[in-house]
Order: structure tokens, then sequence, then C-alpha cells
């Protein structure tokens, strides 16, 4: 009686167990031509969006036009034409965007918008907008305000007009932190170079103030410039002459200092601080990348704009996010009491250029 009892209960359990297996069976093939979910975007930091965002975005396919990241979600938003890119985009843990207008028709606008490019104005691609933005500051009127206007409108919906209050200029002014004969500056990251210690600033200190560098106004030299540009570029590349510290650190103007172990490129919408030696350590974001803007002693290309602020002396100062390198304070308009808008040399560009590493 119990052995016949033991032998139905198993029976029943594999019975079950076979109905259990075949409804899971049915369920998965209940709809065969499902496709699988999209992944979902990775979470990234700004320093890990902006790594993907170069291998998402070189160039060599042709089928994306920028990115941004999205401080709030931590995604990386890539802007794709067709749906290739956008699988592309996906399986590498960034979110795709359908956009109007390819990185090379948005270059070619730009170019094209650079070509007779009015003193005052800037022009960079905005990845949100999927636009090039031409910024007019407050010199721009008149008969050049119209000419601007006339060019942006000829681009068929590829540009936009923004005004900035201020002018836009090299932030140079003589003062304290590093010296020239003809003004002041800030100094932006400590490097190495050949074994020996060199520190980099912006190319119009160099240009503008002098090649020659104290720490005091009328001290001590401390460096010397051994290379620079601008404009068309604006870094410079000084070699320690004095021997005074050089920490691989910036001044955070609170007793403490922000160490630096590396540099990359920025990324759209990132969080970033930028120190100075007039207005010290202010915050803000990056807006666009690959901007060029026409200072009156000419035209600068490649900057990153940002909307932090700054003001003349604090020229040459590194802008940062952590432990990277990102930019050299080049100029803007405004100042920090009514806000602006500040450009930045790509500190990577400038170690590449002149063989250069963060140490």
């Amino acid at each position: 009686m119990t052995t016949h009892l033991a032998r139905s209960r198993r029976l029943a359990a594999a019975t079950a167990g076979v109905a259990a297996l075949a409804a899971a069976t049915t369920l998965t093939l209940a709809a065969p031509g499902t496709a699988a979910p999209a992944p979902t975007p990775d979470t990234l930091t700004s320093s890990a969006a902006s790594r993907l965002a170069d291998s998402l975005t070189d160039g060599e396919r042709g089928d994306t036009a920028g990115a941004y990241y999205d401080a709030d979600s931590g995604k990386l938003v890539v802007n794709v034409l067709g749906e290739a890119a956008a699988q592309r985009v996906r399986a590498a843990g960034a979110e795709p965007r359908n956009v109007t207008y390819s990185q090379a028709q948005l270059d070619a606008t730009q170019r094209t918008l650079g070509e007779r490019a009015v003193p005052g104005t800037s022009r960079g691609m905005d990845p949100v907008l999927n636009k090039v933005v031409v910024t007019a500051d407050a010199t721009v009127k008149g008969a050049a305000l119209d000419r601007v206007r006339k060019a942006v409108a000829a681009q068929h919906g590829k540009a936009v007009l923004e005004r900035t209050a201020g002018k836009f200029q090299p932030l140079l002014r003589g003062g304290d932190a590093i010296y020239a004969s003809s003004g002041r500056c800030s100094l932006g990251f400590n490097v190495v170079k050949d074994g020996q210690p060199y520190f980099l600033t912006a190319g119009h200190c160099a240009s503008l103030a002098g090649t020659s560098w104290s720490e005091t106004q009328g001290g001590p030299v401390i460096g010397q410039v051994e290379d620079y540009g601008f404009p068309g570029r604006d870094d410079a590349i000084v070699k320690y002459t004095g021997n005074v510290a050089h920490p691989s650190e910036v001044n955070l103007y609170n007793g403490s200092a922000q160490q630096i172990t590396g540099a990359r490129q920025a990324v759209v919408g990132e969080q970033v601080q930028r120190s100075g030696s007039t207005t010290r350590l202010h915050g803000g974001s990056v807006q666009r990348l690959n901007v060029s803007v026409s200072y009156p002693q000419g035209t600068v290309n490649g900057l990153i704009q940002t909307n932090v602020c700054a003001e003349p002396g604090d020229s040459g100062g590194a802008m940062f996010a952590g432990s990277s390198a990102l930019g050299l304070t080049s100029g803007g308009s405004g100042n920090c009491s009514s806000g602006g808008q500040t450009f930045f040399a790509p500190v990577v560009d400038a170690l590449s250029r002149y063989g250069a590493e963060i140490g």
C-alpha cells in the first residue's frame, strides 16, 4: 500500500514537471518573431562618457553627428543617421538619437561661416540642436550684424544666430600670479617633456604679454616660453628655468588642491571647474566642442565652449573635471558677476603637439 502510494506521488510529480517544462517551452516559443528588447544605456561617469564618445563619433563611418552627456541620468546620447548606427550605439552602451544633419554637413557649414567671419563672433556645432550656432558679441552691430544674419540664413536651417553680452577677447591683464613684461596670466598644468619640467598656459599670453615668466611682478624668472601658437590655436609650453616646486595639481583656492593624473577630451554636457588667478575657482558645463572664435587679434580654432565665467588675468588657467586635465583658458565674454561664456584650448591637443605629458 505504501509502495503504491509512493509510486503514485512520483508519477504525479513527474507529470507536473513535464507540464511545467511544456508550459515554459510554449511561453518561450509563443512569439518567435518578437525582437529582443533594446539594450538600456549604461550609467557613465563623464570620463567614461568622453572615452565612449570618442570611439563612437570618430567620423570614419559618417553616420554619427556628435554626442553629449546627460549629467542628470549619466547617459551618453549619440546623434545618429540610420538604424545601423543606432544599433551600434545601443550595443556600446549609449543612447542613439536620430537627427537631420550629418557631421560632414555641419562641418562644411562651420567652415563656410568661418571663411569671412566677422570679429566678435564664434562658430560651433551644438549636438543638442544638431546645428551650427553662430554667437555674436555686443560689438557686432549695424552692417556687420546684418552680414552675420545673412550668412546664417544662407545655411538653410543648418545654423542659428545667438547674441552674448560683452566682448570676445583674450583674458589678459596685469596683476599677480605668473607675470611677463606686459601682463599677467595663470598657469595651466604642470607637464613633463623629455624628462624635464614644463607648464602649459595660453598662447596669447606669450604673444601679447611676453615669453619670460615670473611668480611675482618683476621677480626672478621661473620659466621661458619654448613654443606657442596664437592666433590659429591658443596654447604655449614654458620650460621651468627656476628652482620652484611644480606638483601635478590645480589650486582650488580654499587651502587645498586637486591632483591631476591625466588629460582627456571634454564631452558636451559634463560639469567642469576652472581655476584662475583673478576669479579663482568657478564651475559650469561644457556647451560645444571644436569652436572657432574670432578675437580682435585673429581667429582661434578647435576650442571648447563653456558657460563657466572668467575674467582678465584668468588666461591660461586650468579647466578640469576631477583628476582629468581638459583645457587652458583662452578668452570669452562677460564676467563672474553677470556670467558669460569662456573658451578653452584642449589640453590633449597641446600635449600631442609639444610631445609632453601630465606629470
